[in-house]
């Protein structure tokens, strides 16, 4: 035991007195709020407006074309339609709408255009047709003699309350709120993982490459090699995280205080309320903060460390067993792919089926599946997972490191003083068998 903490020991001072660790450090923090204000800037900023002409030989549809922040319409309509074409051609406009004069009402979606030199957006072009094909309906129901006044209070509006069986009031799209904070410590625990097992598999090289292997191997068991850098660099990154909590947390209050910007839900809605915002939407606004303070919050964070520290150790299991197959990272690339498929796996199960269904049956055998747990199960545990779920699920992870372990010590116990070969998947399989 005392040889395991020298070597996990080693490892960490290695980790945290490497020049690229102490910088990144500290200087990822200052990025990352750097570009969450940039980002805020440029979302303030107003978008060019562009001119966009128009050319209706009918008269009907000008009035219904109305200028936005993003978008300035100029009739044109009385200028000769080539001379506004060479005009699209000049970039005068943005672009030209032609809707030519037809024989009759019903002929008037063959006889529209959009012309510009650069392809528009969809949201745009279904926008101009909505618009349009408003227009055209309205004149054929005056056509047709039909009242457009009991057309318009004929038309039923419903908005459906949503309800819990105890009664209580809940709000739309709470599951989408619920799998995006689970998605974000599965997105954590997904980049710790690939993050810090790729160092383990540097680390593992490395010594390799230099020979250095050679010696410690004679005095200290693969296995207590293999677990001591894990356990080190684990420690390291764990460090790492703290600190850019900490710096970050002090980061956003500095600039709360200095910008005078007040963060959180309680501080939006006494701002709502101080400003005589809308009451429907300030209610609405107070469900959603209800609800989110209803969620398994302590649940979720022990749950975080959990799958955090069996994921991660479970993976970089198998990072630090291709360190020892391989001469160099080149040759990693070809067993990396087997690896990042679980995780890229759990995301899209966790999007896609924990959203629709957080409870049904792939939901769940993926949130036991130990190479995908620790993503899936953190999209669930928000909408309420039993806890005997959740400790089937950690057993299981937990239970399945501890195999891996087995299974990769093997592996580094003798791809750690191979030299001079590209390990074959064939190979690999030979070498548990020593």
């Amino acid at each position: 035991m005392s040889i395991l903490k020298l070597i996990i020991k080693r490892e960490f001072i290695a980790k945290v007195r490497n020049k690229s660790f102490i910088v990144m450090t500290f200087l990822s923090p200052l990025l990352m709020v750097g570009l969450a204000v940039f980002v805020g800037y440029l979302a303030s900023m107003k978008a060019d407006v562009k001119q966009i002409a128009i050319h209706d030989e009918s008269g009907l549809f000008v009035s219904e074309f109305q200028n936005s922040e993003e978008y300035q319409y100029v009739n044109l309509s009385s200028i000769d339609l080539q001379i506004l074409k060479d005009s699209i051609v000049k970039d005068s406009y943005e672009g030209l709408i032609v809707i030519q004069k037809p024989l009759d009402s019903t002929s008037f979606k063959n006889n529209i255009e959009y012309i510009s030199n650069d392809s528009p957006s969809l949201d745009y072009i279904d926008d101009l047709e909505t618009i349009i094909s408003k227009k055209i309906t309205k004149e054929n129901y005056k056509k047709l003699g039909i009242d457009t006044v009991l057309i318009r209070k004929g038309i039923a509006k419903v908005d459906i309350k949503l309800k819990k069986s105890s009664g209580e009031d809940t709000v739309k799209g709470l599951n989408a709120i619920k799998v995006g904070i689970g998605g974000a410590f599965g997105y954590l625990i997904m980049m710790f993982i690939i993050i810090y097992g790729n160092m383990v598999m540097r680390s593992v090289i490395e010594e390799k490459t230099n020979r250095i292997i050679e010696i410690i191997i004679s005095s200290v068991k693969p296995f207590t090699l293999m677990m001591g850098k894990i356990i080190g660099t684990s420690l390291a990154g764990i460090l790492q995280f703290l600190i850019w909590a900490t710096i970050g947390g002090l980061l956003f209050y500095v600039f709360s205080i200095v910008f005078d910007m007040q963060m959180g839900a309680t501080s939006t809605l006494q701002n709502g309320i101080a400003n005589g915002a809308n009451p429907e939407k300030m209610a609405t606004l107070q469900l959603y903060f209800n609800e989110l303070m209803q969620l398994p919050i302590a649940t979720i964070l022990v749950s975080f460390i959990l799958y955090f520290i069996g994921g991660y150790f479970l993976y970089s299991s198998i990072y630090a067993a291709i360190g020892a197959a391989v001469d160099n990272e080149t040759d990693s690339q070809q067993f990396l792919l087997p690896i990042i498929l679980p995780l890229i796996l759990g995301v899209y199960v966790g999007f896609f089926s924990v959203l629709n269904d957080p409870h049904g049956t792939i939901a769940t055998v993926f949130s036991m599946v130990p190479f995908t747990s620790p993503i899936v199960m953190m999209m669930r545990i928000p909408f309420g997972v039993p806890w005997y779920e959740v400790l089937i699920s950690l057993t299981i992870l937990f239970a399945t490191f501890f195999f891996v372990v087995w299974f990769a010590s093997k592996i580094y116990r003798v791809g750690i003083l191979m030299y001079g070969k590209k390990p074959t998947w064939k190979e690999l399989y030979k070498w548990l068998k020593y």
